[in-house]
């Protein structure tokens, strides 16, 4: 059994359970306009469809109350070790580019991961409480369809200010990009609100977006060097065509006098 099954069943259960109720509801007013007249006989027939209406409407209810076929236990058992799997499927039949990364899933331009302990998930730095996997699909299909919040020129200039810390003296020369990540993380809990997909999305987006100088005309490169031979010290991003892009190395150089 799957999310996406039992939340399809519960689904049909309360479907039941709200036409039960809708039933009832009329059954009550049948009554309740009989009472207003005074008419005794349809007060009685009315009565007695209201006991039959009432015991049909609480097998509904019980029907709708055990839809869900996850206890509490099976439910985090089920997020830890086969949710993932079951997203990157629905994903990719809604035509989804989608990767699993140690951080999580990577839909261009997302991050989806999954909190099993809170019964949800996080988009980006977003929390989703409603994980039906088809509705997580359509949420990371339409965040693909829009244009990004944050600015490839702003990124550039966050980067910029951290390079000129670790560069120093040495301004010019090529630095690790991992580095700069733990620069820009060196605050305590930063790393769990802004991980390394975070980054190497945002890197992503700047490489692609056509911005090549800071405000002070400063221009940078993205030099694989030596360090793309290995996968340490190396970022990977899947790009929305598919196409796995590999970064190492920033490095800027002064705008001219």
């Amino acid at each position: 059994m799957t999310f996406e099954a039992g939340f399809a069943d519960a689904e049909r259960a309360a479907t039941a359970t709200t036409k039960a109720v809708a039933v009832l509801a009329a059954a009550a007013r049948q009554f309740h306009k009989a009472a207003a007249e005074g008419d005794i006989l349809k007060m009685r027939r009315a009565s007695e469809r209201l006991t039959t209406v009432l015991e049909s409407t609480r097998q509904e209810i019980g029907n709708a109350r055990s839809a869900w076929p996850f206890g509490l236990e099976e439910e985090e058992k089920y997020l830890k070790e086969s949710f993932a799997a079951e997203i990157l499927e629905v994903a990719r039949k809604e035509g989804l580019q989608i990767q699993q990364r140690d951080e999580g899933l990577v839909v261009f331009p997302s991050i989806l991961r999954v909190l099993p302990g809170d019964r949800a998930a996080r988009i980006n730095r977003r929390k989703v409480q409603g994980i039906r996997p088809t509705r997580l699909a359509r949420l990371l299909k339409a965040i693909q369809l829009r244009k990004p919040k944050a600015t490839a020129e702003a990124f550039l200039e966050v980067l910029h200010r951290a390079y000129k810390l670790v560069a120093g003296a040495d301004y010019g020369k090529t630095v690790a990009l991992s580095t700069i990540y733990d620069t820009l993380t060196l605050l305590p809990g930063t790393s769990a609100t802004y991980d390394q997909t975070d980054y190497v999305r945002d890197l992503f987006l700047l490489d692609r977006s056509g911005v090549s100088k800071t405000r002070s005309g400063a221009t940078y490169s993205l030099p694989a060097s030596t360090g793309t031979r290995s996968a340490r010290g190396t970022y990977s991003f899947v790009a929305p065509d598919g196409e796995t892009v590999t970064y190492y190395g920033i490095r800027f150089s002064e705008a001219p006098e």
